[in-house]
Parts: structure tokens; C-alpha cells; sequence
């Protein structure tokens, strides 16, 4: 059972905890956004949630994207460009994490010819496309990637590729890890590599970790978020069900605020 607020943005649905979340314990309220995927309409709408959330003494609440801000969505372009301005306008509470989205479109630009297929297949397109970058697909001739590839790094404003290159894979607040994918169970949250941070592990959402972390984290489509078992699952396919969930993490629970 839960009770759920529903207002002009979405709902806020509060959920009763899975075992064990009654030790979360950031050091300070932390909201934790999903994957956003090229919906900058849903980014707004979860925006005006998290404002309508907080309280009297949530100033110091930190706000964490977990990535995945780019491709299959229409608007990639305007996601990346609400949140870079958002971060460089409030650097101390507003944190950006790199996704396998983000990896994926770095290569791209560095290495058309090579990467720009798997990036295509997995929703470059749109990307390309919101920027005004048309025609290319998976199967386009070398030449093709590499004039696209040209064109994508000249269409970024100046200042965003090197804010994209340079996001972080982890944020911890307390006992609180975010990141884009996951955590091997059996190694320390510093000891994690690049690959299983942005891309998964294979026993990450069967096996709850040992320690005392909780992993927040999105990539792996959800039907609903949950909080449990030391994972926090905020991915809930927002791109296609308009459903763009955010985790509000406080001492001893989390609860989530969701566009629809």
C-alpha cells in the first residue's frame, strides 16, 4: 500500500520502504533523477516537482541526474542545454553523472567511422536530429560518419562537449551511491570500473550488496521504482511511457515523485 498526491505536474507516491531502507543515510536530503532520454518536457515536469517537494529545510538538498540524458527522445539538444546551464549556474547542488548515452556520443564524435553505428542504433538519431544533423543511419559509408561527426561537435555550444567529457560516473552522499548502471557487489564502491558503472554487472539486481551502501541508480528499465535490497531503481522508461521518476532520499527512506 501506499498513498499517492497527485498534482498539476504528476504524482507523489509514498511508498512503504523494502526491508532494510530505514538505513539510508545521506548526509543531507538528496533527489535523485532518472533517465531522461531526449524528454525535455518531462525534465520540466520533474523539475516542478522536486521545487514543490522540497520544504522549509530541504535547502540544502543536492539534485542528482543519473544520466542518459540524451537519444531517443525528440529534444537531446534541449535536455543537454537546460542541465548545463542548470549545473554552471548552481555547481554545489546540482551534480550531472555520465551515461552509457553520453559514452556512446563522446565516441562518436572521436571516432565516427568506428563508433558511430552502435551509437546510431541506440537512438543517435534523435540526437543527431535535434540538432539539425540529418540523414545518417547505422549503415552510412565512413565518409558520411565522419562529416556528421564534424557537424555534431561545431552544432554544441561552446563549453558543452568539454562539460560532457569531463561528468562524473559516481556521486556519494553518506551511504548513498549514484550512478548510472550499477556496482559490482563484491567490490568497494572505489574500486569499480568504468565498464560496470555505466554499462551494468550481471549480478547487480539479484545480489544486494554486503556493505553498508545503497546504489541509486537508473539504465535498467523498471515498471516501478523501488527501494530495496541496497539498490534505488529510478529508470522507468521515461522516453516512452512519459513516466520520469524521481528518488527523494532522506535519513531513513526514500519516497518518489513521478510525472504521471
Amino acid at each position: 500500500m501506499f498513498g499517492k498526491l497527485k498534482g498539476l505536474f504528476g504524482t507523489w507516491e509514498n511508498r512503504i520502504q523494502g526491508p532494510g531502507a530505514e538505513a539510508l543515510a545521506p548526509e543531507a536530503p538528496l533527489y535523485v533523477v532518472g533517465d531522461i532520454h531526449g524528454r525535455a518536457d518531462l525534465l520540466r515536469q520533474a523539475l516542478n516537482l522536486i521545487e514543490g517537494h522540497r520544504d522549509a529545510g530541504s535547502g540544502s538538498a543536492k539534485t542528482v541526474f543519473v544520466g542518459d540524458y540524451i537519444d531517443r527522445g525528440p529534444e537531446s539538444s534541449k535536455v543537454l542545454a537546460t542541465l548545463y546551464s542548470m549545473q554552471q549556474s548552481d555547481p554545489d547542488r546540482i551534480i550531472c553523472l555520465k551515461g552509457n548515452h553520453e559514452s556512446m556520443l563522446l565516441e562518436f564524435v572521436d571516432d565516427p567511422a568506428e563508433r558511430g553505428g552502435r551509437w546510431l542504433i541506440n537512438g543517435g538519431s534523435e540526437t543527431l536530429d535535434s540538432y539539425g544533423i540529418e540523414g545518417l543511419h547505422p549503415k552510412s559509408d565512413a565518409e558520411d560518419m565522419m562529416e556528421a561527426g564534424d557537424a555534431m561537435a561545431a552544432a554544441m555550444p561552446e563549453g558543452l562537449m568539454k562539460w560532457l567529457r569531463a561528468l562524473p560516473l559516481t556521486y556519494r552522499s553518506g551511504n548513498v551511491i549514484v550512478t548510472h548502471a550499477a556496482l559490482d557487489p563484491d567490490l568497494s564502491p572505489e574500486d569499480q570500473s568504468d565498464k560496470v558503472l555505466l554499462w551494468g554487472h550481471r549480478e547487480f539486481l539479484t545480489r544486494p550488496r554486503e556493505d553498508e551502501f545503497w546504489v541509486a541508480h537508473g539504465h535498467t528499465i523498471m515498471k516501478q521504482a523501488h527501494c530495496h535490497s541496497s539498490r534505488i531503481a529510478v529508470d522507468t522508461g521515461a522516453y516512452r511511457t512519459e513516466t520520469l521518476t524521481v528518488a527523494a532520499i532522506r535519513q531513513g527512506g526514500c519516497e518518489f515523485l513521478q510525472t504521471k
